[in-house]
C-alpha cells in the first residue's frame, strides 16, 4: 500500500516563494503518476498541477509560470515549487498518486488513487 505525506506548508506573504514535498512509502513511485491538489475553507478540492512518470507535466491556467512540480524517485519524493504566490493560492494542498505507465497525467481528482493528509498554505495579503 502505498503511502503518502505531506510537508513544507506554512504562513507566507504575498509574493513568497515555498516548496512542498510529498514523501512517500511502501512502494517506489516510479510507476506512478503525481498530482497536487489544493483545497480551500469551504471550497471544492481541486487540481493543481500533476507529473507523468517520465517527468510530462500539466497544470491550471492560473499557477503558470509560478508552480512547478518536479520528482526524484531516488528519493520516492515529489516536489511542488511555488513562486509568486498570492492570497488565492491559500488552502490545504494534498498530494496524490495513481499507478500509470502512460506519458500524461490529469488534474482532475478521480484520477488518483492514494491520497495524502495534506498540508496547510497561507499566504497574506
Amino acid at each position: 500500500q502505498l503511502q503518502l505525506v505531506e510537508s513544507g506548508g506554512g504562513l507566507v506573504h504575498n509574493g513568497d516563494s515555498l516548496t512542498l514535498s510529498c514523501a512517500a512509502s511502501g512502494r517506489p513511485l516510479d510507476h506512478y503518476a503525481i498530482g497536487w491538489f489544493r483545497q480551500a475553507p469551504g471550497a471544492e478540492r481541486v487540481g493543481v498541477i500533476c507529473i507523468s512518470e517520465n517527468g510530462n507535466t500539466t497544470e491550471i491556467d492560473s499557477v503558470k509560470g509560478r508552480f512547478t512540480i518536479s520528482r526524484d524517485n531516488a528519493k520516492n519524493t515529489v516536489y511542488l515549487q511555488m513562486y509568486n504566490l498570492r492570497p488565492e493560492d491559500s488552502g490545504t494542498y494534498y498530494c496524490a498518486a495513481v499507478y500509470f505507465r502512460g506519458n500524461y497525467c490529469r488534474t482532475r481528482l478521480n484520477f488518483y488513487m492514494f491520497w495524502g493528509q495534506g498540508t496547510q498554505v497561507a499566504v497574506s495579503s
